[in-house]
C-alpha cells in the first residue's frame, strides 16, 4: 500500500509495437511463393526418397504456420522471426529440391569438365568436349557456320570454386553443388542486408516462385556471379562516402571483381555502378576526390579479377581471351524471347542478322549515356537498365535478365532516389528544370535512334534464299531424304547450313548429300539433305514444320514451312 503523500507513477503499457500492415502482407506473400513447384518435388520424393517426403511435408506445415503467424503476431520482433522462419523453410525446400534433381544441364557439365581438366593441370580454354553433349537436358549451342560449340565459354572462377568437389560424384553434381550452394549463401547474405521488414522480399526473389532456385539447379555460372554481385548493390550508391572506401567498400569492390570472373553479365552491369557512384561522389566532394574514388574501386576489383584469372594468362593467353569472349563473338544462332522473334517467327528470315548485335551494343551505350545525363531520375534503375540492350540482341533468351532480378530487389530497397538527389550531371542547365523538357526528350531520342534504327534494319531484312520443297524420301513414320530447291537471291555468294524445326526449338543440322557448299549470287541448286540421325520423325497432323537456313557470312536466316507427310 503506497503512501499518500507519494504520487502514484502511470503504468508503462506492454504492449509491442505493432508491425505495419505491408510487411505483414510481404511476410505472407514471400511464404506463399514457397508453395509454388513444391508439389511437383513432393510427389517425385514420396516416389523416390520418402524421408525427403516427410522433411517436405514438414515445410508445408511451416509454411501454413508462418501465414497464420504473419497475420496474428502483434510485435515487430515477433514477425522478424517468422520472416526467419520463411527463410529457413525456403532453404531447406531448396537442398530437399537440389537432392531430387540435379541432372545438370550444358553448363553443369562444361564447368565440371572443366574442372576435372583444372585439377588434372590441363588448360580449360579453347578445347572442346564434344561427348558431354546430347544426353536428356544436355542442349547444344548451334552456331551460324553449321557447327555446334563444345568449349567452356566463361570466367574461370566456376571451374575454380567446383574443381574441391569433384569428390561429390561423377557427372555435373560439383558444378550443381557449387551453384546453389552459392545462391543459398547470397539468398543468406541479401536477407542479412536488407532491412528488417524487406528481408522476406529476399527469401521470395531469391528462393521463391521455383525461378532462380532452378537455374541454380541447372549449375549456370551466372548465379555464382549473382551471389557476388549481391553485397555490391546494396547500398552501392554509399560506396565511397566521405571520399575513403573503407573496410566495406573494399569487400564490396573484391566481390565485383569476383563476380566478372564468374561470369559475363556483371561485365554489362559494372559501367552502370562506376558512373552511378561517380556522379553521387562528384555532387558530394567534387570531381578530383570522386575520380579518385572510383579509380580505388576500380582498381581493387581489377586485382581481385586478375588475380583470379591469372594463371589462365600466363598459361594459354590466346585461348583465355577467346574463351571468355565467347559469348560474344561464337556466333551463336538467333534464340530467345525478344526482338529477334521477328525474324525466327514473324517473317520468314532476314539478311541483317548482324544488325539485332549492333543495335544491342548501341542501345547499351545510349542507356549508359542517359544514366549519366540524368542519373538523379535513373540511378535507382541502374541495376535494371542494362539489361533492357539484351532484348534487342541475337540470344535474346530471359534467362541473362531473369537470374539478376535479385539485384533489382536490392537496390530498389537500399538504393532510393534520394540517394541521387545531390548527384553531378552533366549540363545540368542546359537539361534541367520545367522549361528544358524539350531538350531532355531531344538528348533522349539523340542517344537512343541509333539502336532502335540499328533493330529496324535488322527485324525489316528480307530472306536471302528462297527455298521450295522439292522431294521427300520416307516411310511410315520418319522421312530419310529431303530435297530442297534454292535460288540466293542475294549479291554474294552464301554458304548455307540447313536444319527443320517444329517450335522454338531446333533440331540439329541436316547433312548435305548433294549440292554445293557455296551457293553463287543469284544461282540456283538442288540440295538433297539427310537428318543427322538417318532419320526425321514425321510431324502430326495440325504440326508445322519449319525449314531454316542460316549462313555465316553475312549472317543470314532464310526460312520456308514446308507441307511433309504426316506419320
Amino acid at each position: 500500500m503506497s503512501a499518500p503523500d507519494r504520487a502514484t507513477r502511470p503504468a508503462v503499457s506492454a504492449e509491442p509495437e505493432p508491425p505495419t500492415q505491408w510487411h505483414r502482407v510481404l511476410t505472407l506473400l514471400a511464404d506463399v511463393s514457397l508453395l509454388i513447384g513444391t508439389r511437383e518435388v513432393w510427389t517425385q520424393a514420396a516416389t523416390h526418397r520418402i524421408a525427403l517426403a516427410a522433411v517436405i511435408s514438414l515445410c508445408y506445415a511451416s509454411i501454413l504456420v508462418c501465414g497464420a503467424l504473419a497475420l496474428v503476431v502483434r510485435g515487430r520482433r515477433s514477425l522478424a522471426r517468422v520472416d526467419l522462419c520463411v527463410l529457413v523453410t525456403g532453404l531447406t525446400l531448396a537442398l530437399c529440391t537440389f537432392a531430387l534433381f540435379h541432372r545438370g544441364s550444358d553448363e553443369s557439365v562444361l564447368t565440371t569438365q572443366a574442372a576435372h581438366d583444372l585439377a588434372a593441370g590441363h588448360g580449360i580454354y579453347g578445347r572442346p568436349w564434344p561427348w558431354l553433349f546430347g544426353g536428356k537436358g544436355i542442349a547444344l549451342t548451334p552456331t551460324v557456320t553449321g557447327g555446334y560449340d563444345y568449349t567452356y565459354g566463361y570466367p574461370p572462377l566456376a571451374p575454380l570454386l567446383t574443381a574441391p568437389l569433384l569428390w561429390l560424384g561423377h557427372g555435373s553434381l560439383p558444378a550443381i553443388a557449387m551453384s546453389t550452394g552459392a545462391l543459398l549463401v547470397g539468398t543468406v547474405v541479401l536477407w542479412w542486408l536488407l532491412p528488417t521488414p524487406w528481408r522476406s522480399a529476399a527469401t521470395m526473389a531469391c528462393l521463391g516462385f521455383s525461378m532462380i532456385e532452378m537455374y541454380g539447379r541447372l549449375g549456370y555460372p551466372a548465379i555464382l556471379a549473382l551471389a557476388l554481385m549481391i553485397p555490391v548493390v546494396v547500398r552501392w550508391p554509399r560506396i565511397g562516402r566521405g571520399g575513403g572506401l573503407g573496410p566495406a567498400g573494399v569487400a564490396q569492390a573484391a566481390c565485383l571483381g569476383a563476380a566478372c570472373a564468374a561470369q559475363q553479365l556483371p561485365w554489362f552491369l559494372a559501367p552502370f555502378l562506376l558512373a552511378g557512384i561517380y556522379a553521387v561522389r562528384r555532387g558530394e566532394l567534387g570531381a578530383r576526390a570522386a575520380g579518385l574514388v572510383v579509380l580505388r574501386l576500380a582498381g581493387v576489383a581489377a586485382a581481385v579479377w586478375l588475380a583470379l584469372n591469372a594463371y589462365f594468362v600466363v598459361t594459354q593467353p590466346v585461348a583465355w581471351l577467346k574463351g571468355i569472349a565467347l559469348p560474344l563473338i561464337q556466333g551463336a544462332v538467333l534464340h530467345g524471347q525478344g526482338l529477334v522473334g521477328v525474324s525466327l517467327y514473324l517473317t520468314n528470315g532476314s539478311d541483317r542478322l548482324d544488325w539485332y548485335g549492333y543495335a544491342s551494343v548501341l542501345l547499351l551505350a545510349g542507356l549508359l549515356a542517359l544514366s549519366v545525363l540524368f542519373v538523379r531520375r535513373l540511378g535507382p534503375a541502374a541495376t535494371v537498365l542494362p539489361w533492357l540492350a539484351f532484348w534487342l540482341a541475337t540470344r535474346s533468351q530471359d534467362g541473362y535478365y531473369l537470374m539478376m532480378t535479385p539485384l533489382w530487389l536490392a537496390a530498389a530497397v537500399t538504393a532510393p532516389a534520394t540517394e541521387f538527389a545531390g548527384a553531378w550531371q552533366p549540363f545540368a542547365r542546359r537539361l534541367g528544370g520545367a522549361n528544358r523538357r524539350p531538350a531532355r526528350i531531344a538528348a533522349t531520342v539523340l542517344l537512343l535512334s541509333p539502336a532502335l534504327a540499328s533493330a529496324a534494319l535488322a527485324a525489316t531484312g528480307s530472306p536471302p534464299l528462297r527455298l521450295e520443297l522439292a522431294g521427300v524420301r520416307h516411310d511410315a513414320r520418319a522421312l530419310s531424304r529431303l530435297t530442297v530447291r534454292v535460288t540466293n537471291a542475294d549479291d554474294e555468294a552464301l554458304t548455307p547450313h540447313f536444319t527443320l524445326t517444329r517450335g522454338q526449338g531446333m533440331y540439329p543440322y541436316f547433312t548435305v548429300l548433294r549440292g554445293p557448299a557455296t551457293l553463287a549470287a543469284h544461282a540456283t541448286a538442288v540440295y538433297e539433305l539427310r537428318p543427322p540421325d538417318g532419320t526425321y520423325a514425321l510431324p502430326h497432323k495440325h504440326q508445322q514444320v519449319r525449314l531454316r537456313v542460316f549462313t555465316s557470312s553475312p549472317q543470314t536466316l532464310s526460312s520456308a514451312y514446308l507441307t511433309l507427310p504426316t506419320a
